[in-house]
């Protein structure tokens, strides 16, 4: 009885000991822990993986800071390929209290997986299923250990609009993986304003003659940029079809997603045949920063190789470093579980307990209590790897995702550039730019030359016309075409049905309107002036002539005299300066100011003149009672239109014209007519319509002109339905024809015919308006201000100086203010030099006058020192 009671005591130390729990109820860390692994073995990433992943735990294992005593036992299940098998091996590792799993590779498993992850509160950590809709709100316990399929589409697009293509084709395998990551791709595209034309599924296990059915649909398309996103199995034998159908010559562009790459750098020896099959073929491959420590894992891979595997040593890929990296990731959360107090330990799903049935043993599948513990900390990691950092975002992403961008040559491959989430393409490493601000501009973002299917640099097209589709349908309107030419004038409704091209004409609404010409007559002369200008300049000689009198009254003799000889002085000698002509003589330095910058306004308005009234009475003059657009618009008369041409719309609705005004009209002879009969018999007064038009209209009718200027600007585009490849093409073509004059010359040939359109109402627009030369006059008229004022300080001065004394010699007693007015008025009529003399005087006087005063006081002082007695 004693040795049954200690062998039951012996049973269950090892249970608790195993389970981490001492009799005590001390926790202890386990010797042992269980991790699973689930991957297709005979993939290429898988193979890869196993390798990597195997090497970690030994290296795990054997760092004892890491786990202190525990070891990790992994355990590998080959999903081969199957959902179903995928489904099943994860179960498996659920009976044997995995505490995480590693895997799936694909997807399309990853996404059943992690409802029993989520069942069983397991953490799965997968290195390879990249499929953006492995959201952490659907399955909490999948955290993915590698780059989303959302930062690779992102890449693609930004190749894509890099070198300024419009419309892809995707070529997807029909499932999870493949849909989700094409719609991804779509929604990055759209951000760059380029599209997915076309999205074409090919079944996951079609075969060779389905493949080529369906890149045959491919080749009848009209985008030429076809991005394939699928598996490495069978991949490469979609590839070598489209080479068999010719889809790999010139104007071809294949994009291809990161398993070819994978490929590239698992089988360094492909057969030379596969290679041919993808020359010229862009790729991607997740980067990963150089360091220490993948140089160190790199260069012990070629020993693990040639010892875990049966074919001879295999090639290190990008999945492989990330794998590597997956377990010490997982590692490092589980000591920092270890560290918490977390303990290992696991409780009966009493959903499972009785579905026991068969060899599926339900009931031995238990639930992590730690699990969701556990997840946190994988969430919390923040370590560097062979891969760089590795840190998770709010997202629970992988902080930094980059990928360098491959292109296939020759019996190899060539890195073009890097693509990151942080600045874009470049042509230096990624974390060379993480300490520069962002820059995502189009002027920042560079990629080395490629070499294109065809084995050429020029860039492809992007867009051809299929041999084997059906013609192009160019077409006036109005019908359903493929592209529409004629005067197709840009609007804002317009665009929201066609794509437009840049435009090749400018333009814009005019008015036509019959004109009369205009006979000259005997005060042709008054033309050139509006009469306010008339009256401006007018006003403008009499004050020059009254500013330079004031400041020449007192100084010059020829500005002096009685006052109707002052007055004709005055009026001389302003409108002498019209011609030069004037002989009175400047002395004044303000009034030689002044008159130069009156002379230099009359050359102007002289020369001005002169040009105007040749102008007229050499040009042939024409009139019409309407003058812009204004003024048909405040009339009431009716006005035609091209019927159809958005001028209804826009005289209505912006000009608020009534539509009872309008006429349509279809033909120039309809315009002809109705514009020749006027509005009193039936016709119209005008006509509004396109320059462009007007032009070829009046190239044969002169006794139409336009009036005034155009109202709008638009121009003419070739339309195409919305998204084609064709109106980008079409606008760099215009474009080119614009910047080389070609553009110009065809308009020269053939719309400028005749000068009856370039004809107006000219009589209005030769007249010279004040507005022109106001500059001239408030010059002229400040100098003038000025100079008075300068006068009128110098003569105060000298009224205060000179007039004031000889005031107080001759009156004792204070003046009124009237009285020094007067005083004042009549020292500024006297001549200066007068006034000079006068002031001499009186000096001289008040001293002659001092020297008898002191004499006379001198004789006194002696007359009073004599004595009497000797004066007796």
């Amino acid at each position: 009885m004693t040795k049954i009671y200690l062998l039951a005591l012996v049973v269950v130390y090892n249970f608790c000991f195993s389970a981490g729990i001492s009799m005590n109820g001390v926790r202890t860390i386990p010797p042992v822990l269980n991790i699973g692994a689930v991957f297709a073995l005979n993939s290429t990433i898988g193979k890869v993986a196993k390798v990597a992943i195997e090497a970690a735990v030994e290296d795990v294992n054997s760092n004892p800071a890491i786990l202190g005593g525990t070891k990790l036992k992994l355990t590998v299940h080959d999903t081969n390929y199957s959902r179903f098998l995928g489904m099943v091996e994860a179960l498996t590792l659920l009976e044997n209290e995995t505490v995480a799993i590693i895997g799936p590779q694909f997807s399309v498993i990853a996404h059943l997986v992690s409802h029993i992850a989520n069942e069983f509160q397991v953490p799965l950590l997968s290195f390879a299923a990249t499929d953006p809709s492995l959201s952490s709100l659907q399955y909490p316990f999948f955290v993915r250990t590698t780059q989303s399929d959302l930062y690779q589409m992102a890449a693609i697009a930004d190749i894509v609009d890099y070198f300024g293509w419009r419309n892809v084709i995707a070529l997807y395998v029909d499932d999870d993986h493949g849909r989700n990551g094409i719609a991804a791709l779509g929604d990055k595209l759209a951000e760059k304003r380029c599209r997915l034309s076309h999205k074409v599924p090919l079944s996951p296990k079609g075969s060779r003659n389905q493949i080529i059915d369906t890149l045959l649909t491919v080749s009848s398309m009209m985008s030429r940029i076809i991005v394939l996103h699928t598996y490495d199995i069978w991949g490469l034998e979609v590839l070598n079809a489209a080479k068999h159908l010719r889809m790999m010559e010139s104007g071809y562009v294949w994009i291809v997603t990161d398993w070819l790459s994978s490929i590239l750098d698992t089988d360094s020896q492909l057969h030379s045949e596969k290679m041919d099959d993808i020359q010229g073929v862009l790729t991607l491959r997740m980067y990963t920063q150089s360091s220490e420590e993948k140089r160190k894992f790199v260069t012990r891979w070629r020993h693990l190789t040639r010892r875990n595997t049966l074919n001879g040593p295999i090639g290190l890929n990008s999945f492989g470093l990330y794998a590597y990296d997956t377990l010490w990731l997982l590692a490092h959360a589980i000591g920092a579980f270890f560290d918490q107090g977390g303990n290992i330990s696991f409780s009966e799903d009493s959903k499972l307990s009785e579905l026991s049935r068969g060899d599926m043993r339900f009931s031995s599948m238990s639930i992590f209590n730690g699990g969701k513990m556990l997840l946190d900390n994988i969430l919390q990691v923040n370590m560097t790897g062979v891969t760089g950092p590795i840190k998770f975002t709010s997202d629970r992403d992988l902080i930094n995702p980059a990928y360098e961008v491959i292109n296939v040559i020759g019996t190899g491959s060539r890195r073009i550039g890097y693509w990151s989430n942080y600045s874009g393409l470049s042509v230096v490493p990624p974390e060379a730019l993480y300490k520069e601000p962002s820059n995502r501009s189009a002027s920042s973002q560079h990629l080395y030359s490629a070499v294109w299917p065809g084995q050429t640099t020029q860039k492809p097209r992007g867009w051809v016309f299929p041999n084997n589709g059906r013609h192009l349908r160019i077409g006036v309107p109005s019908q359903v075409y493929d592209a529409a030419v004629g005067d197709f004038a840009i609007t804002t409704e317009r665009t929201k049905m066609v794509d437009f091209t840049q435009p090749y004409m400018e333009s814009g609404l005019v008015v036509v309107a019959p004109i009369k010409k205009l006979n000259s007559n005997a005060w042709a002369f008054l033309n050139p002036f509006t009469p306010k200008m008339w009256c401006v300049t007018g006003i403008f000689f009499l004050v020059v002539g009254v500013v330079v009198w004031i400041l020449e009254h007192r100084l010059n003799d020829d500005f002096r005299g009685p006052p109707k000889r002052q007055i004709g002085t005055i009026l001389w000698f302003s409108f002498s300066t019209l011609f030069f002509s004037h002989k009175e003589r400047t002395v004044n330095s303000l009034s030689r100011l002044v008159l130069i910058i009156w002379l230099f306004v009359v050359l102007i308005l002289t020369s001005s003149y002169t040009a105007s009234l040749t102008s007229i009475l050499t040009v042939e003059q024409l009139s019409s009672p309407i003058k812009d657009i204004q003024s048909l618009v405040a009339s009431s008369d009716p006005i035609g239109y091209q019927r159809g041409s958005f001028a209804e719309n826009y005289l209505t609705d912006e000009l608020n014209i009534d539509k009872s005004r309008l006429v349509p009209l279809n033909t120039a002879e309809e315009y002809e007519k109705a514009l020749t009969d006027g509005p009193k018999n039936g016709g119209v007064s005008a006509v509004i319509d396109e320059r462009a038009c007007m032009e070829v209209f009046l190239s044969t009718r002169c006794e139409f002109s336009i009036i005034g200027q155009e109202f709008t600007r638009i121009g003419w585009g070739f339309a195409f339905p919305r998204d084609s490849p064709l109106a980008v093409d079409m606008s760099i073509a215009i474009l080119e024809l614009s910047e080389n004059g070609d553009l110009q010359r065809i308009h020269d040939k053939w719309l400028t015919r005749s000068a009856c359109s370039s004809q107006g109402t000219k009589q209005e627009a030769d007249r010279l308006h004040l507005k022109s030369f106001w500059g001239l006059f408030v010059l002229c008229g400040v100098a003038c201000l000025l100079a008075l004022l300068i006068y009128l300080i110098q003569i105060v001065r000298q009224f205060a100086r000179h007039y004031l004394d000889l005031q107080e010699l001759e009156s004792a007693g204070p003046s009124s203010q009237s009285s020094r007015l007067q005083t004042f008025i009549s020292f500024a009529g006297e001549k200066e030099v007068v006034i000079k003399n006068l002031s001499k005087k009186r000096k001289l006087e008040r001293a002659s006058t001092g020297d008898i005063d002191k004499d006379k006081s001198t004789d006194g002082d002696l007359n009073g020192s004599v004595n009497p007695g000797d004066e007796a």
